[in-house]
């Protein structure tokens, strides 16, 4: 029954009660109706606590690429006002770095504690510019499950893997208990977890719940307090980095294939790279490589014209001597706005003598 009638009705027995014991005992029955009434109406303003809906760490092995778009129109804006998000997208896409570590298998978790009304667990994990959108229509999620939880709080688990999911329909769940794993099903063409958020059948931002419109960072978080450092807004972030025998494409990044191509004395190749997601028009970036000798190379690209969800950068030369000198090599890439650092990460090598 909703909160408004109960107080009616409490208000009706207590008015009730003043009839029976009379007007002088109004100084303690009005705090008794205002603390029920403060008690019930607490009660209907709770929101639910979310767990972290797949095991990883956020920002060190998987990453939030996308957030809930928040802006009505064609244009996009997530919580914070930033364009994490695409349009019309309802809910909070984490993303595992490639399908090397998708292979090892990453679990997806209850978020919260509720029953399973809705499930599927047939579909193949294909790249939907493989499947084509008429082969998922409507099953964009791909397998996943359905959770309804307590006070018409609902959570949805999109895009798993083909025969991972380990629930059936009518499934009572606890927080953090394994639904199945990540995987490549349904509407999406890189591996993450799509994790909505419902009440009463209309989706909410986890990170703003109950923001007011138009507003930049406001709402109320429903992630568990715990969770507060890892789920912090990041407007871009390093997935990937590291060195290679070879200029990686984004596909060798995605599938795992980078890193069977590591620098060897002998390699004809000395490459480092850096895949980032969040970019947004105007970053400026570079990535400059010292050797043991000093400066030895240096990519500096121009200002971009366009958002970009993620994006690879590369720096390398091919090899001239017998072998690459022995010693450490260290990569900094940056990403500057208006002159700013925005983004920095480093990380070397030690080149080893045969």
């Amino acid at each position: 029954m909703p909160a408004p009638d109960i107080r009616h009705i409490l208000r009706a027995k207590l008015e009730y009660r003043l009839a029976a014991f009379g007007r002088s005992r109004l100084k303690y029955l009005f705090p008794i109706l205002l603390l029920l009434s403060g008690a019930i109406g607490a009660r209907a303003s709770e929101t639910i606590s979310l767990a972290l809906p797949i095991k990883c760490q956020v920002g060190v092995s998987c990453f939030v690429q996308n957030y809930v778009d928040h802006d009505a129109s064609e244009r996009v804006r997530d919580y914070a006002c930033g364009r994490r998000s695409y349009d019309g997208h309802d809910g909070t896409d984490i993303r595992i770095r490639n399908q090397t570590i998708q292979k090892q298998g990453v679990e997806v978790l209850a978020a919260a504690p509720g029953r399973v009304i809705g499930m599927r667990n047939d579909m193949d994990d294909v790249s939907i510019r493989t499947a084509g959108k008429a082969a998922i229509a409507g099953k964009e999620c791909g397998n996943g499950a359905l959770i309804k939880h307590d006070d018409d709080w609902a959570t949805q688990y999109c895009h798993l893997a083909k025969d991972s999911v380990r629930l059936k329909v009518g499934d009572a769940v606890t927080t953090g208990q394994p639904i199945g794993l990540v995987g490549l099903s349904g509407d999406t063409e890189f591996f993450h977890l799509h994790f909505t958020v419902r009440y009463r059948g209309k989706a909410v931002d986890p990170f703003a719940y109950g923001a007011a419109e138009n507003a930049c960072g406001g709402g109320r978080s429903l992630w568990a307090a715990s969770l507060a450092e890892q789920m912090q807004y990041r407007p871009r972030e390093v997935i990937d980095f590291g060195f290679a025998a070879i200029a990686p494409a984004m596909e060798q990044i995605e599938s795992g294939e980078v890193e069977k191509h590591p620098v060897t004395p002998g390699s004809d190749a000395f490459v480092a790279y850096v895949r980032v997601i969040g970019l947004q028009a105007g970053d400026q970036q570079s990535l400059a490589v010292q050797g043991p000798a000093g400066a030895f190379v240096t990519n500096n690209l121009p200002a971009l014209d366009r958002d970009k969800a993620q994006f690879l950068v590369i720096a390398g030369k091919k090899r001239t001597e017998a072998a690459w000198p022995v010693g450490r090599y260290v990569a900094t890439y940056r990403v500057t706005r208006d002159g700013a650092e925005v983004l920095q990460k480093k990380f070397d090598i030690e080149a080893r003598p045969r």
